[in-house]
């Protein structure tokens, strides 16, 4: 099923919106709960599925939707489509402060993305949203997104966020180290590794953890500045966070201390 050609915009600067111009009879497909406003013409409808397969069967679709639990996502997704005789707009928000970046993947290697669990928004109707397993186990088990990620393949053009700043970076057989977590999504010909943060004193005191990811060959990587999960533990009270070492062992024995 080739994918809607949609019309955006994006507003904002720290916390940004996506404004989606639909042509009558076009879709757009979102996360449940995303939406931020939609004219008159707009209307919705909660499935069990992104609809990309239209002669999906049922034991499809509630495999499709139990992947999503897996991912942590809901169980549905919404569409929305344009009923009405000229153009509609319908907008959504991220869910934290950060940067909305749109992906047109048509572009990209096999016209695949691979995305961490929770950085998906939406996307023109068409896209494929699936399951993806971290083949290599010590990326799963420390490289900060765990082994599932998210699958977003299509023609059209998708959404994600990101917390903080998103940074877009082209490797050409190249090797990047990124701070376990700040991986946004990467391209699927990249090969995606987890490698210890140095040597032993670097990764007890250097405040940087144990451990980094690792995306090494030739396509294209995005990096968050700021994910939510780094910014709870710097606004939690009970976080340890006040110390430039708290993000190492020092700071989290120095927790254990003061408890």
């Amino acid at each position: 099923m080739r994918s809607h050609e949609i019309d955006y915009n994006i507003l904002g600067e720290d916390i940004q919106v996506v404004e989606i111009e639909l042509d009558p009879n076009e879709t757009v497909i979102a996360e449940a709960g995303s939406m931020l406003y939609m004219e008159d013409g707009i209307s919705f409808e909660t499935r069990m599925g992104d609809g990309s397969q239209a002669n999906q069967s049922v034991l499809g679709k509630l495999f499709q939707a139990g992947s999503r639990v897996l991912m942590g996502e809901s169980l549905f997704m919404t569409h929305f489509t344009n009923r009405g005789v000229g153009k509609r707009k319908v907008s959504f928000a991220a869910p934290y402060p950060g940067t909305i970046k749109a992906v047109d993947l048509s572009q990209i290697y096999q016209q695949t993305l691979i995305v961490q669990k929770d950085a998906f928004l939406c996307a023109a109707m068409g896209t494929r949203i699936s399951i993806h397993f971290n083949k290599r186990f010590g990326a799963g088990l420390f490289g900060g997104e765990g082994f599932i990620l998210e699958r977003i393949q299509g023609d059209g053009m998708a959404f994600i966020h990101s917390g903080g700043v998103v940074m877009e970076k082209t490797l050409n057989n190249e090797t990047l180290r990124i701070d376990t977590g700040c991986i946004v999504g990467f391209e699927p010909q990249l090969n995606f590794d987890i490698q210890a943060a140095g040597g032993l004193r670097s990764m007890v005191f250097g405040g940087e953890g144990m451990f980094l990811a690792t995306l090494s060959g030739t396509g294209k990587v995005w990096i968050q500045s700021l994910p939510i999960s780094k910014l709870i533990r710097r606004l939690s009270p009970m976080g340890g966070n006040s110390r430039k070492e708290g993000g190492s062992v020092l700071g989290g024995l120095a927790d254990m201390f003061e408890s």
